[in-house]
C-alpha cells in the first residue's frame, strides 16, 4: 500500500470508529421512541416488516453471488454487488427504525422449545448486527484503499457474519409474523 492509500485508510478508519459507535446507539435510542406516544399523528408503518425481511433475504443472496463473482475473478461485479449489499443494509436499517418508531413491538407468542429457539436466533441476530457494522466498514475501506490482502483476510470473517445476520433476519420475521396484529 502506498502512502496516499495509507493516508486514505487512516481518514476512513476514523469514520469506521464513529459510525460503528453512532449507528447502534442511534438505532437503540430511536427503537425506544414511538412517535404516536409523543403525540404525533402518524399511521403505524405495519406494511414494512415483510419488505425489510425481503431486503434481508436479498442481501443474503447478493452476498453469496458477490463471493461467487470474486472467486470467478470478476472483480467489477463483486464491487458492484458489495456496494449494493451495503445499500440494502442501509435501506433495511431505515425501514426497521421507521417501523419501530410508528408501531408497537410485537411479542413472540410461541411456547416451549420454539420460544427458546426464537430468542436464541433473535439475540444472536441482534448482537451480530451490531458487531458486523465495523467489520463491513473495515472490509470496505480495505477494498477501496486497495489493501487487497488485508481485505481478503477480514472478508473471510465478515462474509459469514453478515450472511448470518441477513439470513436470521428473515428467520426472525418468519417466526414472529404470525403474531403481528
Amino acid at each position: 500500500m502506498n502512502s496516499v492509500d495509507l493516508d486514505k485508510a487512516k481518514k476512513y478508519n476514523k469514520w469506521v470508529i464513529i459510525l460503528s459507535v453512532i449507528i447502534p446507539l442511534a438505532v437503540a435510542a430511536l427503537f425506544g421512541v414511538n412517535l404516536r406516544d409523543l403525540g404525533f399523528d402518524v399511521e403505524p408503518l405495519t406494511f414494512l416488516p415483510p419488505i425489510y425481511a425481503t431486503i434481508n433475504g436479498l442481501t443474503a443472496l447478493v452476498l453469496i453471488i458477490a463471493v461467487i463473482a470474486i472467486k470467478n475473478k470478476n472483480r467489477k461485479l463483486h464491487e458492484r454487488l458489495m456496494k449494493f449489499a451495503i445499500m440494502l443494509s442501509v435501506a433495511f436499517l431505515v425501514m426497521y427504525v421507521a417501523y419501530h418508531m410508528t408501531s408497537d413491538s410485537t411479542k413472540f407468542g410461541g411456547e416451549g422449545t420454539i420460544r427458546y429457539i426464537y430468542y436464541f436466533i433473535l439475540v444472536t441476530h441482534i448482537l451480530l448486527s451490531i458487531v458486523i457494522i465495523p467489520f463491513v466498514l473495515i472490509t470496505y475501506v480495505r477494498a477501496i484503499t486497495n489493501n487487497i490482502e488485508r481485505h481478503k483476510k477480514i472478508a473471510k470473517i465478515t462474509f459469514p457474519l453478515w450472511l448470518y445476520v441477513a439470513v436470521t433476519g428473515v428467520i426472525v420475521y418468519l417466526m414472529i409474523s404470525p403474531y403481528y396484529i
